[in-house]
């Protein structure tokens, strides 16, 4: 399933049009619903691709199903610097059972915000991305190289049938690009009074096991019997509630904890500072962080898991005899391997029962710093002087996993001007989710000044 068109060579005079207006590219997009489950992304990724074309890009729909397509537009650049991917998913998630103030897929612009299920996660970011392209076609200007836009399904559902078709099925579509942009995986500091602009530099990866432990069993009516499976996950579930695996300060946490850190008033600074000693010793300044920024800390500081899924027979009056529980972990960028969880998982909870690997995501590779990093983080510096470019972490993960297999240096990055300590990306997945027009306009503008200036 391909579709190409030659680029055109006309270009409007006037560099604002209204196609290079986020905001009611946004407010569409949100209405298309592309729920995932099941999936109907089709009519978003179509859409994109027919402004793709307006702009005479190469246009390519290509997928695994011709209802959930991808799409690869390549917008031709001056020859200065390599190709560019810019990638976005168009997939969101449902909104079932949760109580919306204003409905999720209308996209209305109420009190100078646009609401609607993707409006930070990510179909704000991918307008952005559009209305830049569009605005550069339009005022008749190139990008500094070819941009790659790839907008894709599936990513809220493992992306096997998205950013993961393309990279096993198309790479030849990515040769020669050495850098990419996408979703920021809602990585959010509010803990200074001063904005923070993240830019993912590292992602954590899934993994995924299940811990099955067997006890004895028996009538529900006796009580006190010793080496009960119940008891067993009583004690298991304590452990997991109030211990932590080790600590370890990859390089980009370095990075992050000392521009964080240069950023902060006293007593803060130093406790963020003492967050890098290689001892391991120092802890999270719950008492002095907000309660999310504290436990995103804590997050990128160790591997981590959480017990999700547990299961036994379901019979009242039967004490069961075997327990599994499902534990989501997620593993530090930088050369952190399974066995090396599995080791520190078994530390905490014992040696007691049988540790089935799940799943394991893609590994990333270390974070890229100089010339790329530097040109994102002054294009912010020179639209906000007194924000804060900040490299960060994100304790999720996101396609920039799969991209990043075919050794393109790739950041999370979505520009945003939003009033201090505001956390806004919190409402990803979560009901009311909403972005402020100004904020949405401030990004395309963002991303057109990166395309201009990138090598």
């Amino acid at each position: 399933m391909a579709r190409t068109r030659p680029p055109q060579t006309d270009r409007p005079d006037k560099e604002n049009t209204p196609m290079s207006d986020p905001v009611p590219l946004l407010q569409q997009m949100i209405r298309f619903r592309g729920v995932n489950p099941p999936g109907n992304e089709g009519a978003c990724v179509r859409h994109v691709a027919g402004l793709m074309e307006s702009i005479g890009a190469d246009v390519k729909l290509l997928g695994c199903d011709p209802e959930r397509p991808n799409l690869v537009a390549r917008v031709r650049g001056a020859g200065l610097a390599p190709p560019l991917l810019l990638h976005a998913h168009a997939d969101v998630v449902p909104t079932d059972g949760q109580q919306w103030t204003h409905p999720p897929f209308e996209g209305n612009i109420i009190d100078g915000h646009v609401w609607g299920r993707g409006a930070i996660d990510m179909l704000g970011s991918l307008s952005m991305m559009v209305s830049a392209l569009t605005r550069l076609h339009a005022g008749g200007a190139a990008p500094a190289g070819d941009v790659v836009l790839a907008v894709s399904p599936d990513e809220e559902a493992g992306s096997r049938a998205g950013a993961g078709y393309l990279v096993r099925e198309h790479p030849e579509l990515f040769d020669g690009i050495a850098h990419a942009v996408g979703e920021d995986g809602g990585a959010v500091l509010s803990c200074l009074p001063r904005r923070v602009h993240p830019i993912v530099v590292a992602e954590k990866r899934a993994c995924w096991m299940r811990l099955t432990v067997r006890g004895r069993g028996g009538h529900a009516s006796r009580q006190g019997w010793s080496g009960t499976s119940v008891g067993k996950l009583a004690r298991l579930l304590a452990r997991l509630e109030k211990g932590r695996l080790p600590t370890h300060v990859t390089p980009a946490l370095d990075r992050m904890l000392d521009a964080l850190a240069a950023a902060a008033d006293e007593p803060l600074a130093g406790r963020l500072r003492a967050l890098r000693d290689v001892d391991g010793k120092a802890e999270v300044p719950y008492d002095l962080l907000p309660e999310a920024d504290a436990v995103y800390l804590d997050s990128v500081l160790r591997n981590t898991v959480n017990a999700t899924i547990i299961r036994t027979p379901e019979k009242i009056n039967m004490l069961p005899s075997e327990f599994s529980v499902d534990f989501d972990g997620r593993i530090l960028p930088g050369g952190w391997t399974v066995d090396d969880f599995r080791t520190e998982l078994r530390e905490l909870i014992g040696p007691e029962g049988d540790l089935e690997l799940l799943l394991e995501g893609d590994a990333m590779p270390p974070p890229v710093f100089g010339g790329f990093f530097d040109t994102i983080a002054s294009v912010m510096r020179e639209a906000d002087p007194d924000g804060l470019a900040l490299p960060m972490i994100t304790p999720a993960s996101t396609d920039a996993r799969l991209f990043a297999g075919l050794g393109m240096a790739c950041y999370g990055w979505v520009p945003m001007l939003l009033p201090a300590g505001s956390r806004y990306q919190d409402a990803m997945h979560a009901a009311d989710e909403q972005v402020p027009v100004d904020a949405v306009r401030f990004g395309a503008d963002r991303f057109h000044d990166l395309l201009l200036r990138y090598r």
